[in-house]
């Protein structure tokens, strides 16, 4: 698909790196100003003391001419979760700071994070999320893939996505444990 320049340009504004130590505070600041209630930045937060968490699968977007400084705007992360008992990873969550969104920053680290999954050797990757946004980084619709969650959902709502291009495994989705699902 070809974006339009101006896609482009809004995507140059950002550079995106794993997280650090030094960021943890920061990461937990995005949540907070993305979302409504403090769930997300507690999900993250569990996620780090967790066996699902995977080193360098969570990233984040700073701006391209600051990446010594990299003050984090954006926020994408990547744990291990299982479709029946096929290891796969879960998206979630994605944020950026209100004053930042619409400018890239997320798009960045979601694909960042991606990259660096499938240079993990990883395969799939589940998502529940907006239907409108996260099908330009090619997931589809799970229930045409034959996987569910155990909770309704919306059908448009979950997501898969096959990053070395292998069938995504049908079943049951099986979050860990701090998801609460």
């Amino acid at each position: 698909m070809t974006r339009p320049e101006s896609w482009r340009q809004m995507r140059s504004q950002w550079h995106a790196r794993p997280e650090r130590p030094d960021d943890i505070g920061r990461v937990r600041e995005i949540n907070l100003d993305a979302f409504d209630t403090s769930e997300e930045a507690d999900l993250v937060d569990a996620l780090r003391a967790d066996p699902a968490w995977i080193d360098g699968l969570s990233m984040v977007a700073v701006p391209a001419d600051d990446t010594a400084i990299g003050l984090p705007v954006g926020y994408a992360l990547l744990t291990r979760c299982h479709i029946d008992d096929v290891p796969a990873l879960c998206l979630a969550p994605c944020a950026v700071l209100g004053a930042h969104q619409r400018t890239g920053a997320g798009s960045v680290a979601i694909t960042a994070v991606l990259e660096a999954a499938r240079a993990k050797g990883e395969s799939a990757v589940v998502v529940l999320g907006h239907a409108g946004y996260y099908p330009r980084f090619g997931f589809a619709r799970a229930v045409d893939h034959g996987v569910r969650l155990s909770i309704e959902v919306p059908a448009e709502s979950l997501m898969v996505l096959s990053l070395d291009g292998s069938p995504i495994p049908a079943g049951m989705v099986r979050y860990a444990e701090p998801f609460g699902i």
